[in-house]
């Protein structure tokens, strides 16, 4: 009986050692689930923010297009670059050579226009001079007559390459055929031209009326031209709605 009785002791004791394990293992995992590590959660948030840029809708490529301009027309490239950040992707690319550009931009007609011309403004080419120059209001007939050495002496005048733009206009309306005299000094671009004429007593030069700046006069109006985007073909797509916008 005695022996009976340890054994239902015993049995008890193991049983409750049984509970004991059994209750702490559901504690130890209770804890497990409702206390996940802070590893996996940051593991877990990583990949679901690389799985969200990579199912995002691919990135656009900007279309490039190559623009050419003279130095005289360079106002209104400022005003084409305004005019492709208003377009989506679209990145202006400035070119040195005319012929690699979709679009380029000048002063006047060209003497043999080969390409498509559309005229997005007009620009009036004057003679200017210093403030303090001689110079008075000249007549057709007397700026030819400045420009060929047979004026003032003591003036000095400024004109462009031959090649240029401005040059070519001034080149028709006003010495029509005669040769500018060797002594002209020679203007690398309109901006070096008027900081001459502002800055230089006794000088008369070439500008286009978007250059000119500061306390100058100006003694002759030598023409109105147009202000031309020229295209090697028909444009298209962005080309058309570039141009369509400095026509604006």
């Amino acid at each position: 009986m005695v022996t009976a009785m340890l054994l239902r002791g015993e049995m008890a004791l193991v049983r409750q050692s049984d509970e004991a394990i059994s209750n702490r293992v559901r504690r130890l995992l209770r804890a497990g689930i409702h206390r996940p590590r802070n590893d996996i959660l940051l593991v877990t948030f990583l990949l679901f923010l690389l799985s969200s840029c990579s199912t995002g809708a691919p990135q656009t490529m900007p279309q490039i297009v190559p623009v050419y301009s003279t130095s005289a027309a360079e106002p209104w490239l400022t005003e084409l670059y305004d005019c492709a950040a208003q377009q989506n992707s679209v990145v202006l690319s400035r070119v040195a050579d005319p012929p690699s550009a979709e679009i380029v931009l000048q002063i006047g007609e060209p003497e043999f226009l080969s390409s498509f011309a559309y005229q997005i403004d007009e620009e009036e080419i004057l003679i200017v001079t210093h403030r303090q120059s001689p110079v008075q209001n000249l007549t057709l007939e007397e700026a030819r007559a400045l420009f060929m050495g047979l004026g003032d002496p003591s003036v000095q005048v400024w004109v462009y390459a031959s090649e240029a733009d401005v040059q070519k206009v001034f080149d028709k309306f006003v010495m029509e055929g005669r040769i500018v005299a060797s002594t002209a000094s020679i203007a690398a671009n309109p901006q070096q031209m008027s900081d001459t004429l502002v800055n230089q007593a006794n000088t008369v030069g070439i500008l286009p009326r978007h250059w000119k700046a500061g306390g100058v006069r100006e003694v002759f109006s030598v023409a109105k031209v147009p202000v031309l985007a020229l295209t090697q073909s028909e444009p298209q797509g962005v080309v058309n709605q570039l141009i369509g916008c400095l026509q604006k």
